[in-house]
């Protein structure tokens, strides 16, 4: 009978569709919590409409249809990418159980769910995936055990047992699997590239806009962790230079993009430093940020005239940049004419009130620009509150916020007063990144999260040149209405809450832990993988034969396993042969063509042995008759059974 006549009992069913479930999940907690959703419900509902048979096609096609409509409605149209890709076969999962019924089938459905872990790892390879991706491997050969136990109908193995065969499996192949990763000679950049998600993780951008920023303010996740070698900066001065903005078009701020191009600008900083190294989250985009400001670029980045670094890689995985910043005395001293015409650029007839109160202030102050700068600074102390519940903007987004909202967040604060002072005649700029951050003291480490984006100015102001100037911290404490800070600590409002962000902690430094050990593990790391033992920078062909001689032990502690097991495979058969060999030493090992009846009969005559009679019995109902009821106890009694003592023939 082959497998595709078999059909599956409820128990075996239940247990393929509880380990498809469990491969899908670590896919589903990847994907935009809406979509996870609709997937979700979809594969209930199919298991549940193809309980006792087979979904017509019309209906499988419907369900097809579905999924594909409800990823275009969560993803829109877009160029297909690693995100699409991953819904559309976790989508395409969620269904496969519609035609769940043979054997077969449950081996193909099987199959086609370890595609969903190995997916998630391009999304994620944190410790929870792959925690949860492996428990669905185990899982999953729990399962195909399970169905080859069912197309032998030698009776199921005690969970126990099943554990012990799939620790079997693992511990064959999990040494080679560890020489390959930690002394397989690895490339110092990678041959091919992953393709760029279509959605991409919340990050900077190379550009600013109203309400843009509410998503990334609105994340609590880590954007990078920061580990100071030596002196940390005060809270002052923890600004993590990102993008810098200077076209506007009257509602969007642009990078000029002739920044990459224009010669360094002269920089003049402090003897005193910081030394550090940043540990980025993938955000699929080339943006870095650097303590302001970064001495030079490391390798693999590059730092443009308006001293913002970029990768030159898409940000597609956890990476490591070790940097030294130290405090500007001089930035940019002699500004070049085609920096002062770009960052005094205005659209025409945008923002008619705040170009009118600019030239009022620049008759008033004269030729004095940080007077002109204290004013604003004073008039937004005095004046505005800090929130993040703003309307819409307008024509006139900042005309609207100085004279009627006098409320909002950086992103309004700083891009307002970079208009303000354009009308009055100071060159000025919006700078992009990160403030903050909140040190971990089980790690000793910072954690700068997504929601600490922030946007400040920066004017030119001779002699110094570029100074920067952060006119969201000149609200008063006490016309802050508003934060994400609030928000997190409202949502813990019991002892038993804040003890459970207090454990976020913990979390964030297992987690950095993992990206250390794993995710980190680079070829430079590789090289110095034996610095403990005395051996410094390991050349690759001194790799290459590392790894030779360990995967040669691997490949011999296999050979070991498997020459200790007998090659057939069902455990029954297995014992029931080793009993007969037991025997062959009495000259009564068991002939080809014989029964297990007749043979313990002849034994029996030569030996007298009624408990062989009674196993021979016991085995002929499990193997053929399947009426065994304790194959567990049947195992034990044959392992244990010896020939009795007596006169052979």
């Amino acid at each position: 009978m082959t497998d595709t006549a078999i059909e599956l009992d409820r128990a075996t069913r239940n247990a393929t569709l509880a380990s498809a479930a469990l491969a899908l999940l670590p896919l589903l907690l990847q994907l935009p919590p809406v979509l996870a959703t609709l997937i979700a419900v979809a594969a209930l509902l199919t298991a549940a409409l193809s309980w006792r048979r087979v979904l017509p096609m019309p209906l499988r096609l419907l369900l097809v249809l579905g999924m594909l409509a409800a990823i275009v409605w969560q993803m829109g149209l877009v160029r297909p990418g690693r995100d699409t890709g991953c819904a559309l076969l976790a989508a395409m999962l969620a269904i496969k159980s519609s035609e769940l019924r043979s054997l077969r089938d449950a081996r193909s459905l099987l199959g086609f769910a370890l595609f969903s872990p190995f997916a998630a790892f391009l999304l994620d390879q944190g410790p929870l995936t792959t925690t949860l991706a492996a428990l669905a491997g185990v899982s999953a050969l729990l399962a195909l055990q399970r169905l080859a136990q069912d197309e032998g109908h030698a009776g199921r193995l005690p969970l126990r047992g099943q554990l012990r065969g799939v620790g079997r499996l693992l511990a064959i192949g999990l040494p080679l699997a560890l020489a390959c990763f930690w002394l397989f000679p690895r490339l110092a950049t990678p041959l091919w590239g992953v393709p760029e998600r279509a959605v991409g993780t919340p990050g900077l951008s190379d550009s600013m806009e109203p309400g843009q920023w509410l998503d990334l303010m609105s994340d609590d996740t880590p954007a990078l962790r920061v580990q100071f070698f030596g002196a940390t900066p005060e809270p002052a001065q923890r600004y993590w230079r990102g993008p810098v903005l200077t076209a506007f078009d009257g509602r969007r701020w642009t990078r000029d993009r002739a920044s990459a191009r224009r010669p360094a600008p002269q920089v003049e900083a402090a003897a005193s430093g910081w030394d550090y190294q940043i540990d980025y989250e993938p955000t699929d985009r080339r943006q870095l940020v650097a303590l302001d400001l970064p001495s030079q670029a490391p390798a693999g980045s590059q730092l443009d005239a308006d001293m913002s670094l970029g990768s030159e890689r898409p940000l597609t995985s956890l990476s490591r940049w070790r940097l030294h910043s130290a405090p500007v005395q001089r930035f940019d001293a002699s500004l070049s004419p085609y920096l002062r015409r770009a960052t005094l650029q205005l659209p025409a007839g945008f923002n008619p009130r705040t170009a009118t109160l600019a030239r009022q202030w620049r008759q008033q102050a004269g030729a004095d620009d940080e007077a002109l700068v204290r004013r604003a600074l004073q008039w937004i102390s005095t004046d505005f509150s800090y929130t993040l519940d703003t309307p819409p903007a307008g024509r006139d987004p900042v005309d609207e916020f100085l004279f009627d909202q006098k409320a909002g967040f950086c992103e309004h604060f700083s891009s307002s007063f970079v208009v303000l002072m354009r009308n009055a005649g100071i060159p000025a700029r919006v700078v992009t990144g990160f403030a903050g951050g909140t040190r971990n003291p089980i790690g000793d480490y910072w954690v700068v999260r997504r929601m600490d984006a922030h946007a400040w100015a920066e004017v030119w102001l001779p002699p110094r040149g570029w100074v920067r100037i952060d006119p969201t911290a000149a609200v008063a404490p006490e016309r802050i209405l508003d934060t994400l800070d609030d928000r997190l600590l409202a949502a813990a409002d019991t002892p038993l809450q804040q003890r459970w962000l207090q454990l976020g902690q913990v979390g964030d430094w297992l987690r950095r832990g993992w990206n250390d050990l794993v995710l980190s593990f680079d070829a430079q790391r590789q090289q110095q993988l034996l610095k403990p033992f005395g051996l410094d920078d390991l050349a690759p062909a001194q790799l290459l034969a590392g790894f030779v001689i360990a995967a040669l032990m691997a490949l011999a502690w296999m050979a070991w396993l498997l020459a200790r097991g007998e090659r057939e495979r069902d455990p029954l058969l297995r014992a029931w042969h080793r009993l007969a060999r037991r025997y062959a030493r009495f000259r009564l090992a068991r002939e080809p063509h014989e029964t297990a009846h007749d043979w313990a009969q002849r034994v029996h005559a030569a030996r007298p042995d009624p408990a062989l009679l009674a196993l021979s019995q016991r085995f002929a109902d499990a193997r053929y008759a399947g009426t065994c009821t304790d194959l567990a106890s049947l195992l034990r009694d044959l392992r244990r059974h010896r020939p009795t003592s007596g006169a052979s023939p």
